[in-house]
């Protein structure tokens, strides 16, 4: 009778199960991910101007918002404008198609946001926009 008798391993468990903790870290790194471009875009405070027929977005683009104290802010970080004016010019080189974005605060001066895509032109960028928010419909 002794080969039916069942074995019993009351040792202690001397493993650690990982796998639901990589999925809690990966969870959480996804939503880190798609909530950080709400949070740098919501940092910068610029009033755009509104259109009804405004475009999507394009791949290869470099984001420049300026305030209406006239500060510039390539990608999120705070720059001066002639280190924006270097690093435009060292993107042009890499990617020669680079698209500018350009979100100016609708209380800035005419001259003014022209005077920056002039600036970004001189840089050799050959395509630019000019980023606006959507208009609501009106019923």
């Amino acid at each position: 009778m002794a080969a039916f008798e069942a074995k019993k391993d009351d040792g202690v468990i001397a493993t650690i199960n990982i796998i639901p903790f990589v999925d809690i870290v990966l969870v959480l790194l996804i939503i880190f991910m798609v909530t950080s471009t709400a949070i740098v875009k919501a940092a910068i405070k610029v009033d755009l101007p509104k259109a009804a027929n405004a475009g999507d977005s394009v791949a290869e683009t470099v984001n420049l918002v300026v305030t209406k104290e006239l500060e510039l802010f390539l990608d999120g970080d705070p720059v001066s404008q002639e280190k924006a004016g270097k690093i435009l010019s060292d993107k042009v080189a890499e990617i020669p198609r680079l698209q500018v974005v350009i979100s100016a605060d609708q209380k800035l001066p005419y001259g003014d946001v022209v005077s920056i895509i002039d600036f970004v032109k001189s840089k050799g960028v050959e395509t630019f926009a000019l980023n606006i928010e959507r208009k609501t419909a009106a019923k």
